[in-house]
């Protein structure tokens, strides 16, 4: 089943909101096996949505429309259905009763705009929105379905929970699509496409994978289609192990877990206190760290050793190390590191220096050099980046790159 997404609102085309329900609605969408084939955004135009609803109609079994239902002039989606369907607008009394009682527990006064807002096209069942004033409507036509729906966020969330999704449930049969994802970091995703393609020429017809990269990161999406259900899990887990088999140290977690998570729970495992010594990233590793509710019980804190004066007077780093090497060095990073750890009484500790632009390379050391050091009192690695000259994405590759050693490194030191 192909369902079309149509988000209406010229505050929407500007920027002045964000598309969140476009999101949401296809997350729910494909847990119930409904393919989502295309998310339209289209301004308050009387013309464009009748024509997109056209379009969508054919080309799709199921057209979801967010937005142009309030009591404002701007609203004109229900007028618009109307025209595409070639039907009367009617009085929906029900709704008028329910609205008429909602402004009376408020204590406050129903508008002319309010009654306007019951006139719902001839053909419309009405779905019952408790969250708001303005109904959602459904329709069918011919073979297809249309829904329109409010576009505030937690009354489209509620009609679609209470009302659309179990409807569109009861139509649906048996077709079910499973995902699994598998977060992978320490390469990049044409990498670890060219370690998967004998894996991706194994696939079932009925399984396709997805790379979604970040920075730093890359997420892999297996999905799987079919009927079975239960037979469906069973060969996704199989070709997941599969895969994770190929690319063993790239994987860090699955589904929703993150970096930082993965790295607390092997700290906690090896029962590990971690310090941090941080100067282009000015803090941002130890708050990635610092997001995980119980990080207290393994991370001891962090210098921001921005100047060198920083470095030498509280990190230990030696003049001459600054002197011959810079603050950009995998000398001067190691000296960080192991002060880290006396600094802050701590088992290991991860340090960073660079150059985060925009302003401040070198010939020898352009924008986006950036050294790290993950150390414990016996060893130390230290890796060098060549990034680009955008100053934030910079910083939080780094900060996906440094939570990424200290997996590793913990995995080395068992």
């Amino acid at each position: 089943m192909q369902a079309t997404i149509v988000t209406i609102g010229d505050e929407i085309l500007i920027g002045q909101i964000i598309d969140t329900n476009s999101a949401w609605m296809g997350t729910e969408l494909n847990l119930l096996g409904i393919n989502v084939k295309e998310i339209i955004s289209i301004s308050d135009d009387h013309q464009q949505i009748i024509d997109t609803i056209g379009r969508a109609i054919q080309s799709s079994d199921l057209v979801l429309l967010t937005g142009g239902l309030g009591p404002t002039k701007d609203d004109i989606t229900k007028k618009a259905i109307a025209d595409y369907l070639k039907v009367e607008m009617e009085f929906h009394e029900p709704t008028w009763n329910r609205i008429q009682k909602f402004f009376q527990q408020l204590g406050r006064e129903t508008t002319p705009a309010h009654k306007e807002q019951c006139f719902i096209p001839k053909t419309a069942a009405v779905l019952l929105n408790k969250m708001g004033t303005a109904p959602g409507m459904w329709f069918e036509i011919g073979n297809s379905i249309l829904v329109s729906m409010p576009g505030v966020p937690y009354e489209m969330k509620y009609l679609m929970t209470h009302e659309v999704l179990p409807k569109f449930s009861q139509k649906l049969g048996d077709q079910h699509i499973i995902h699994r994802t598998i977060l992978t970091a320490g390469e990049g995703e044409s990498r670890i496409a060219a370690k998967l393609e004998s894996f991706e020429n194994i696939l079932p017809n009925n399984f396709k994978l997805a790379y979604l990269p970040n920075l730093g990161m890359v997420r892999l999406r297996l999905t799987g289609v079919g009927k079975n259900k239960t037979e469906l899990e069973k060969e996704i887990e199989r070709l997941k192990e599969n895969l994770v088999q190929r690319i063993p140290q790239l994987v860090f977690g699955f589904e929703k877990e993150t970096l930082a998570e993965v790295v607390g729970k092997l700290l906690i495992e090896r029962k590990k206190k971690l310090g941090a010594a941080e100067s282009c990233t000015g803090g941002y590793l130890s708050h990635l760290i610092t997001q995980v509710p119980g990080s207290s019980g393994y991370f001891q804190g962090a210098i921001i050793a921005y100047e060198n004066s920083i470095k030498e007077n509280q990190l230990g780093v030696l003049v001459k190390t600054l002197r011959e090497h810079g603050a950009v060095s995998a000398e001067c990073v190691t000296e960080m590191a192991q002060g880290a750890i006396k600094k802050l009484n701590v088992d290991m500790a991860i340090a960073i220096s660079g150059i985060a632009g925009p302003g401040g390379g070198t010939e020898e050391k352009p924008v986006g050099t950036i050294w790290l050091a993950v150390a414990d009192r016996s060893s130390v690695q230290t890796n060098k980046l060549t990034l680009f000259k955008d100053r934030l994405k910079n910083i939080e590759y780094t900060g996906n790159v440094g939570l990424n050693m200290l997996r590793l490194f913990l995995l080395e030191a068992k």
